[in-house]
């Protein structure tokens, strides 16, 4: 293990300062990023998680979350390339999801594109279960999205499992 692989990963709740890197993270991404506007809109709005995680005070990734009564519905989950496989997106997860705990939700979903094998992956370790599809729901290219999520009534752990 070299010593970039034990560096230390601080979740935090993401402010306005961490906008123009995480704006830079989505461009890197995905295809459709959202704006600088999007981001301060949504983290002024109640109900709103927008998480960042950071090493050595750099944005290491993020994770973003709406509520609408009992039901979460997770935006975006994205990590650095440079910052990929350490884990990073599991802490995201796993915070998000105590976060939706302390804010009593039934449940929490997502749409991922249904040929990225490696977030599907993920989200399953992170417990998320394949509910559904939407077709054509992505585009530049064009995909259908597998729906996927997480119930708090079926057993919620407080631990790095998440």
């Amino acid at each position: 293990m070299t010593a970039s692989d034990r560096m230390h990963i601080l979740i935090t709740d993401m402010s306005r300062a961490d906008i123009p890197e995480i704006c830079r993270l989505e461009r890197e991404c995905f295809s459709s990023p959202w704006s600088r506007s999007s981001f301060e809109e949504y983290l002024s709005r109640a109900g709103c998680v927008f998480l960042a995680a950071k090493s050595d005070g750099e944005i290491a990734g993020y994770i973003g979350m709406y509520s609408v009564l009992d039901e979460g519905n997770i935006t975006n989950v994205a990590v650095f390339d440079a910052f990929r496989r350490r884990g990073i997106a599991e802490k995201l997860i796993s915070e998000l999801k105590s976060r939706c705990r302390q804010m009593r939700l039934s449940f929490v979903t997502l749409e991922v594109r249904a040929g990225n094998a490696a977030a599907i992956s993920l989200y399953e370790k992170c417990g998320f279960e394949r509910v559904g599809s939407r077709r054509n729901y992505y585009d530049h290219p064009d995909e259908d999205a597998v729906l996927m999520t997480f119930s708090f009534e079926k057993g919620y752990k407080v631990n790095s499992e998440g």
